[in-house]
């Protein structure tokens, strides 16, 4: 396999250590194809620890080169406002830190929040959504809608940026069903959800889709396990390319001036994940842990997130039971 010229190596390595941050809130990386009874609902603070343990470039090969750290804590409040429909709000707080050891090239101009290799810090994008449940049983079906906005003029250059600074609204549906005749502790859930991003640039689209596939076994009445695959796709988006020139060598479709300013949120991010959580359910509150990783892609990250955190939960104007 050809390998690309010494200064291609330059150019993939200088877009690649500006690549997009992938955000991955485990919060909302399950699906919920079933909501609340009216009048309940749960307030969840949770830590991730994103570690980025390098990048996949156009043709999918793994570069272990831009590595990066992001610690964010998220906080979500979520209640049903009817026994069919629910809302949430929620806002996360991000560090990160470009941390990759080795010496960089004098003539590779870095960014500041790369170069000096310190932590970076603040407030992302707002979150809110709403569902509303139209099948509610064995099976379970929610549509919903949901919109994310940014908090602040944040900066979203470099591998240590908070984020895209981009919004965007979503349309998802959840789909989930007991699988009573194998087992009643057993489900399986699935989500697909379509996200109109906004575009920095008139001639190249960002909007993307993201499905996943769930399964959860109840072990007891309070212990749950569960297990999850991800697809992410861009339609549209911008390919840096490959050191072996497929489909081209880089910098691929960031060719001009414009282009390159915005590359770090306009990637052809496509990803596939696989991951796992187990949650316990006490009296007063619910704390739950999750890992995922991100196995392969295009124009992406590859690394692991892993995920702690505890919902505390209450209702409002419900009558006590008899």
């Amino acid at each position: 396999m050809r390998r690309g010229t010494g200064l291609g190596r330059v150019v993939l390595t200088r877009v690649l250590l500006l690549a997009t941050l992938l955000v991955a809130c485990a919060t909302s990386t399950f699906a919920q194809a079933w909501v609340s009874p009216a009048g309940v609902g749960s307030v969840t603070v949770s830590v991730q620890n994103l570690d980025y343990s390098g990048h996949f470039v156009t043709d999918g090969e793994f570069f272990a080169v831009g590595t990066s750290l992001h610690n964010r804590v998220d906080i979500e409040a979520d209640f049903a406002v009817t026994d069919r429909l629910s809302i949430a709000v929620g806002i996360p707080f991000v560090f990160a830190k470009y941390d990759d050891p080795e010496p960089l090239p004098p003539f590779v101009p870095f960014l500041p929040v790369d170069e000096c290799r310190c932590w970076q810090s603040g407030w992302q994008d707002f979150g809110f959504a709403a569902r509303y449940n139209l099948v509610n049983g064995a099976f379970g079906l929610t549509p919903s809608v949901s919109v994310g906005m940014p908090s602040h003029d944040y900066n979203f250059h470099g591998e240590a940026a908070l984020g895209e600074r981009l919004k965007e609204v979503r349309v998802a549906v959840d789909a989930g069903r007991r699988l009573d005749r194998i087992s009643p502790r057993l489900s399986v859930q699935g989500r697909y959800s379509y996200a109109f991003v906004e575009r920095p640039l008139d001639d190249v689209s960002n909007d993307r889709s993201n499905a996943a596939l769930e399964g959860e076994f109840l072990f007891t009445r309070r212990l749950a396990g569960r297990g999850v695959l991800t697809w992410q796709h861009v339609h549209g988006g911008l390919r840096l390319g490959s050191p072996s020139e497929d489909p081209f060598p880089p910098p691929g479709e960031v060719n001009t001036p414009e282009r390159l300013f915005e590359h770090d949120r306009l990637l052809r991010d496509n990803n596939f994940r696989a991951g796992a959580s187990v949650a316990y359910s006490m009296d007063r509150m619910d704390v739950f842990f999750s890992y995922i990783e991100l196995l392969r892609g295009t124009d992406s990250h590859g690394g692991r997130a892993f995920t702690a955190g505890v919902s505390w939960p209450f209702e409002i104007g419900r009558r006590p039971t008899p």
